[in-house]
């Protein structure tokens, strides 16, 4: 369709975006008792009863897509309006109707034009909605923005995310679900598919819904509350379960002002999954701080069809390798468009009775399309978010690959992951996609089931940490073609098999190709262990090197030191080991200068000297979790789980 032509229709739609005070959206509560499950809550909300009034701000065109600035109504809370502004995006020539996408983005950011642009190349109408408020992109001096009236569920109201109790800018007098940030982003976010679906562009049997971090949350609770959308991708947010423990680590819960069985009936996002219908990608990362791996794998289980597939990337937090990003967009394309078809989840499990004591996971993937590579993975750590995966070496049987997963303790978990890597066709890549993409299978054992299943401890410790004969396998690189921001990481040493070894010290050479640089080495310690009571450090020793190739690097404990100058003590604690540019680690120092040549390479890292000693666990000792059998996999932490969803 012509753009001009669907300008007109649009602007049948535009109109100020003042108006005269109309009656609220929401029904008023007629009883103290507030809704008291997620079909409660939304029973007497429809987003499409309310005409959705218009405001276009301002449009141009990107080469082949048109771009509209433009605000859209929420609702009307309190008395007063609310308004919401957003990018819509689609196509400058068209031929039929459009699938289209609803984009919402993460915490602390807004509207994402760039992104709903590439989308918008791939063939979708797209609209990003600016629920946090932020400036808009492109915005000029006067242009009118995201304005929540009467309430707010921004991040200026940051206690409103975990708070089901009254305020002067909630919805309800009591205490009520209807109180809480989410839920009203939630109506705004399905404000935004009833005008896509009102575009005369737009297929609306064809609406898909992403989202990243609080975006992704935003995915889970309008996939679950709103039966328009028919394909979701939600990534590290939304993955529910945030308000129970993790195994083994009391007050790692996050906390609710309120009732809490009440939030977790109507709010969390465990109670939205099984409301799921519409075919959903969850895609992820391996130690990520938002979406820790075993809820996303419990909340994965809660959506009631098998049309649903997970994808983590390996090492991240918080974001992604474009292998793993792709499977987002190859996920639309499949079910919005009919490109293709997304190989099954791969069959898998988990091999304990072995004559020799070693676990071994069994990867059986769908061979419906070429495989360029499968990988299996496995680890220790109890808090997801700091866990070291160690690839497995795999042997390969027919169709069938198999990894070992040798165990260190008997009284920790064991974590496993398979990750297998499909070929596109040329015919299904678009401009910049990879040559493959990422789809995941895991799953996990408990101390006690190990232990009844005779497994031995047979891994020792190691004092090689790294020869670097398998490159980066076992670190995350951010860019790491760049030579001034070069930044590679390992979480290896949380690991207890590379522990650092009493008054030993950290050895390793490196290779440089012009002479006058700063190395940083930097450690960070007690990452995320607020529930034990630890508070997160960073440490970092400057390395002069004035030579070009290789050259030996030798440190103590005591080289590395916080920004007041306190110096590390000894090995213990340690969650992430760094190597970088001085200048990338401490950029505002004047006497460090940019990297001078290529990226530096490095080889033998290892523990010198020193005793190895067995450290205590950071870990409270005594809790009412640690002693669960099997964490999630507990059934009576399912059934306690099964009980508050009723």
């Amino acid at each position: 369709m012509n753009h001009y032509i669907s300008l007109f229709l649009f602007s049948i739609f535009f109109l100020n975006t003042f108006s005269v005070e109309a009656a609220d959206s929401l029904t008023p509560l007629v009883t103290d008792l507030p809704p008291q499950s997620v079909k409660e809550l939304w029973a007497d909300y429809d987003p499409r009863t309310e005409p959705i009034k218009t405001t276009l701000i301002r449009e141009w065109t990107d080469q082949d897509v048109v771009i509209r600035y433009v605000i859209y109504d929420i609702g009307t809370f309190k008395g007063t309006p609310a308004r919401m502004a957003a990018f819509y995006v689609f196509p400058q020539e068209t031929v039929g109707k459009l699938p289209a996408l609803l984009h919402m983005h993460g915490g602390g950011q807004r509207a994402y034009l760039r992104g709903a642009i590439e989308f918008a190349r791939r063939g979708y109408a797209v609209l990003s909605v600016n629920w946090g408020g932020r400036e808009m992109e492109t915005a000029e001096a006067g242009d009118a923005n995201t304005n929540w009236g009467a309430v707010d569920p921004t991040q200026s109201n940051v206690s409103g995310y975990a708070s089901l109790l009254p305020k002067d800018n909630t919805i309800d007098a009591v205490e009520s679900p209807r109180n809480n940030n989410w839920f009203l982003l939630t109506v705004g976010c399905r404000r935004g598919i009833t005008f896509l679906e009102q575009q005369p562009e737009v297929d609306a049997e064809r609406i898909g819904i992403m989202g990243h971090s609080m975006g992704g949350r935003l995915t889970g609770l309008v996939a679950g509350s709103d039966k328009r959308v028919k394909a979701a991708s939600p990534s590290v947010g939304g993955s529910g379960f945030l308000q129970y423990n993790m195994w083994g680590l009391p007050g790692s819960a996050r906390r609710v002002n309120g009732n809490m069985a009440l939030f977790r009936k109507t709010i969390a996002g465990e109670a939205y999954l099984p409301h799921v219908t519409c075919p959903i990608l969850y895609l992820s990362a391996t130690n990520d701080f938002n979406a820790p791996m075993e809820f996303v794998e419990q909340g994965m289980k809660q959506v009631p069809h098998d049309n649903k597939r997970t994808t983590y990337a390996i090492h991240l937090n918080h974001r992604f390798t474009l292998d793993a990003e792709v499977s987002r967009k190859l996920w639309f394309d499949a079910h919005l468009q009919n490109r293709l078809t997304i190989p099954a989840t791969a069959s898998a499990e988990l091999l304990l009775n072995r004559d020799t004591g070693i676990p071994v996971y069994r990867v059986m993937p769908d061979m419906s399309r070429e495989i360029a590579k499968v990988e299996i993975y496995y680890g220790y750590e109890r808090d997801p978010r700091n866990r070291f995966w160690t690839a497995a070496n795999l042997t390969k049987k027919g169709d069938v690959w198999e990894g070992e997963c040798p165990v260190h303790d008997l009284d920790e978990p064991l974590f496993v992951l398979g990750s297998i890597s499909y070929r596109l066709t040329e015919a299904e890549r678009r401009e910049n996609d990879p040559e493959t993409f990422l789809l995941s299978v895991a799953d996990s054992v408990y101390p006690k089931a190990m232990q009844e299943a005779g497994i031995k401890a047979t891994e020792k410790h190691q004092r090689l940490i790294d020869d670097f004969s398998r490159g980066y396998q076992d670190w995350y690189l951010l860019s790491g073609n760049n030579r001034h921001h070069w930044f590679f990481s390992t979480r290896k040493l949380v690991d207890p098999r590379w522990s650092g070894p009493k008054g030993g010290k950290l050895v390793f050479s490196v290779t440089t190709f012009e002479p006058d640089n700063t190395l940083g080495v930097q450690v960070e310690t007690d990452r995320w262990r607020g529930y034990a009571k630890r508070q997160p450090k960073t440490y970092t020793a400057l390395v002069p090197l004035q030579n070009t190739g290789q050259q030996n690097v030798i440190l103590a404990a005591s080289d590395f030191k916080t920004e007041k100058g306190d110096s590390l003590a000894n090995w213990d604690g340690i969650t992430e080991l760094i190597l970088s540019s001085a200048k990338k680690l401490k950029p505002d120092e004047r006497n460090l200068s940019q990297w001078n040549g290529a990226i530096p390479t490095f080889s033998d890292l290892h523990w010198e000297g020193g005793k190895v000693i067995t450290r205590p666990k950071p870990y409270p000792q005594k809790d009412g979790n640690s002693n669960h059998t099997g964490g999630l996999a507990d059934p009576e932490f399912l059934k306690a789980i099964e009980e508050s969803l009723k």
